[in-house]
Formats: C-alpha cells, structure tokens, sequence
C-alpha cells in the first residue's frame, strides 16, 4: 500500500472536482465549489464509509496523515474510527449539558436569598398558625436580628458563623427570644434543603453542633416572666378592681375568675356560652392545644356578664369604639390605672 503520495504544492495547485488520494485512505476531496477537505474512507460491514478531518486550511498535511494513521491502528484493532467520534461527540455534549444544568442549578440557589426563603417559608407555613400575633413575631425577630447579617445572603452560603453572629449579642441578655430565633432559621434551612436550595448540614442546628459553640442558656440567663401578685393580695386587688368602671375592668375581673388567657376572653362570643347551665365553650380553633375547652362560671363570673350583656349581642366584651373586640392593652390600662404596671 502506497503511501504519502500528495505533496504540499500540489494540495495548493490542485482545483479540479474530484478526490486526490494520499494513500492509506486518506483524500484530498474538492467539491463543485472548489473547496477543499481531507476525507478518511475505510469499509465497515462491506460498506464504504467517509471521514471529515478538515480543510487543508485547518489541518496541515502532516496532521491530516498523522490522524490516518491512527484511524489505521483503529482499524487493525477492530475498532470503528468514526463510531468513536461520535460517541465522543455525544459524551462531551452530555457533559456540557450536564455543566450547563449545574451552573443553571447553582445559579437559581445562589438567587434565593435568606430573606426569600425566610418569606417563603412563612407563606407556606402561616396558614396553619391559630395564632395572628404568631406570623407578626417570626417577621419581627427575623427582621431585627437575622436578616441584618444574612437577609440578602444566598441561602445556599449560610454558615455556623453567620448563626452564631446573629445570636451572640442576644444569647445571654434576650434568652429567650434567642432560642426562638434559632429555632426559626433552622426551619428555614431546613425549608430551604427539601426546596433543594441548600445542601449542607444545618448550620442552626442545637444538639451535636450550636450545643458544642454556645453556653446553655439555663446557666447564662433566667427567663424573667411577668410579675405575679402575691395571693394574700388577691382580695383587695378584686375588690379595686369592681370599682373601675368600663369593658377593659369587666374583662380583666373575668379573665382573673376563669383562669383563661387574656386572648380567650377577648374573643369570647355570646353564641359560646350557656347561662342556664353556667357553662362557657371555648371551640378548639381558639385554644392554644387545639382543643375544645369547657369553663365552669362561678357566681361572680355570672354576674360579671350580666353587668356586660347589654354592651353587646356578638362580643362579651367588645370596644365601645368599634363594636369588635378590645384588645389585650385594654386591660393593661386598666391595671396601670390602678397603680400595677
């Protein structure tokens, strides 16, 4: 088999249509045109079956007989040259798909900030809260703390360090707002990694991490609760008490004879109570356990409503302004009139 028949000038020279062989399968092919491409024909299955190696412009002729030349060695080892291209082809255009979907991937994490995925969160989740005031402090505490040092960080960058930055000037001073505080970045991280934007470990996380960096806070700090009256003082304080006139002194005088949260009272609708029976139902959706709780009335918590009745026929106690209910300040204004702040 001759080889290396083509010479350098005679490629130039060349312009005639028509396929110039070099020998070993390799052509000099020049088209109607008169353009002109390296071919590499060989047999496959009986079948002829060309090669495109490039112009003579691109691919020298040393190169051009060179990249025969392993195609040969293909050959010989019962290998397809060109079903090898291809499918060389085809890996490195699934790699750069594959590059192309991370980047995309990366990029669409690195978009979503703490502060979106913080209002995702609480968008998602808000609807379950029985709670108005509950969606008010999580955006309040997240506003005030977090979203200073990390709201417009890529969630997907968020670190211990980040956490720990937020927390330490509250950690010993605010205890307890401190704790809930991290409890609510690590919902959102944990949010954030099932949405698939964040794939480390929780960096919020208490037991086995921020356990190790951050002192227990039962040694650092004590939750201080509101103020109690003494029970000596109970007496004369409700005998005060029934002396202030007003919606806000019922409320509170009845609040004290149930034992219910503030917010139950103010809420409470004639439609739940039964006189007769001297009985008040409050329905589950407004009990903190969910739960459908019945209050016992004592002979002054009746009386308390019957001094009420006629204020009103939804709310027992609504607000002389609006007709609806009164708030929780109104009974701390009827407790700062009478001297207990």
């Amino acid at each position: 088999m001759q080889i290396n028949k083509l010479t350098v000038m005679e490629i130039k020279s060349l312009s005639k249509r028509g396929r110039y062989s070099d020998g070993g399968g390799l052509y000099l092919q020049i088209s109607k045109f008169g353009t002109k491409s390296w071919l590499f024909v060989y047999k496959r299955g009986g079948k002829p079956v060309s090669m495109g190696l490039g112009t003579p412009k691109d691919v020298s002729l040393a190169k051009a007989r060179e990249l025969a030349a392993d195609f040969r060695r293909m050959l010989l080892e019962g290998r397809d040259p060109l079903g090898e291209r291809k499918e060389a082809v085809e890996r490195r255009q699934v790699a750069i798909e594959l590059e192309a979907t991370a980047a995309q991937e990366a990029a669409k994490r690195k978009a979503v900030t703490f502060r979106a995925a913080a209002e995702q969160y609480i968008k998602s989740q808000s609807p379950s809260w029985k709670n108005r005031k509950h969606k008010a402090q999580w955006e309040s505490t997240l506003q005030n703390y977090a979203h200073p040092v990390i709201g417009a960080k890529p969630v997907s960058e968020v670190t211990t360090a980040d956490v720990i930055q937020i927390l330490n000037p509250i950690w010993d001073t605010k205890a307890e707002t401190a704790n809930r505080l991290r409890g609510r970045i690590e919902l959102i991280l944990n949010w954030a990694k099932a949405m698939g934007h964040y794939h480390q470990e929780n960096p919020a996380r208490w037991n086995g991490h921020l356990s190790h960096l951050l002192p227990k806070q039962s040694r650092v700090a004590r939750i201080k609760h509101f103020a109690a009256l003494p029970y000596s003082e109970i007496p004369g304080f409700m005998a005060e008490l029934a002396k202030c006139e007003g919606v806000g002194a019922r409320a509170l005088e009845f609040t004290i004879l149930t034992a219910c949260r503030s917010g139950e009272v103010t809420k409470a609708r004639w439609s739940e109570f039964n006189l007769k029976d001297r009985v008040w139902t409050i329905p589950a959706e407004r009990m903190k356990a969910g739960k459908e709780h019945t209050v016992p009335l004592t002979e002054a918590a009746i009386r308390i409503l019957r001094v009420v009745e006629p204020f009103g026929d939804d709310f027992v106690f609504p607000s002389p302004r609006t007709g609806g209910e009164i708030s929780d300040a109104t009974m701390r204004a009827v407790l700062k009139r009478m001297g207990f702040p």
